[in-house]
This record gives C-alpha cells, structure tokens and sequence, in this order.
C-alpha cells in the first residue's frame, strides 16, 4: 500500500510541476495562445482550468502525502529500540580497551653546567 500511495505522490509532483511551468506568473502562458473567441475554451476557461488543476493537484498531493505518513511499514520484531539506542549497545567498552603505557622511560641525569665563576 506504501509503496502504491508513493508512486501516485510522484505522478501528482511530476503533473504538478508541469501544470505550473505552463502558466505564466503574469496571467498569460498557455492561455495566452488561444487568441480566437470562437474557440470551446477561450483564455478565460484555459486560465480558470490551469488554476482549479493546480489546487486539485496540491490538494491530492497533501492527501496522498497525509496517507503515506500512516501507511509506513513498521516492523515490529527488533525494532522496537532506536538505532541510536542499538548503536549505544553495540559500542565497544572503553574499559576493556588495554591500557598500553603511557611513561616515557627516564633518560640519563640531565648534567648540570660547570658553576660560572
């Protein structure tokens, strides 16, 4: 089911990024190519077709988007903990690390200079 809700979350992103680059911001774009008043659909119901399919379209796209949130597949064996609690489990212990030494051997005296006279 999620995966058949995220399939249609793309068509209508796809359908919707079309219908907006065909209008242009300033009333013309597709509407402006029908220039005829004789036609069946003249600027006026081009331009009314571009704006209700573009609310359609971002109303589908929040329904569909709603519906995927609730359809995630959730696998209820192992992951009921978090990855982040998993990964604090799964760390290793800074305790059984070994210690390696740290002392630097003791070189030779240092010699002390001759008394300045």
């Amino acid at each position: 089911m999620y995966t058949l809700i995220s399939v249609l979350i793309v068509i209508v992103c796809v359908l919707l990024i079309m219908i907006v680059l065909v209008q242009n911001s300033k009333g013309g774009g597709l509407a402006s190519n029908f220039q005829a008043s004789n036609q069946v659909m003249g600027v006026r119901k081009t331009a009314d077709f571009l704006e209700k399919s573009t609310w359609t379209l971002a109303v589908a796209l929040l329904v569909f988007s709603l519906l995927a949130s609730m359809t995630i597949p959730r696998n209820q064996e192992g992951m009921n903990e978090s990855r982040i609690q998993q990964q604090i489990e799964n760390t290793v212990d800074p305790g059984g690390i070994p210690n390696f030494p740290t002392t630097v051997p003791e070189s030779q005296p240092a010699q002390e200079a001759p008394p300045e006279e």
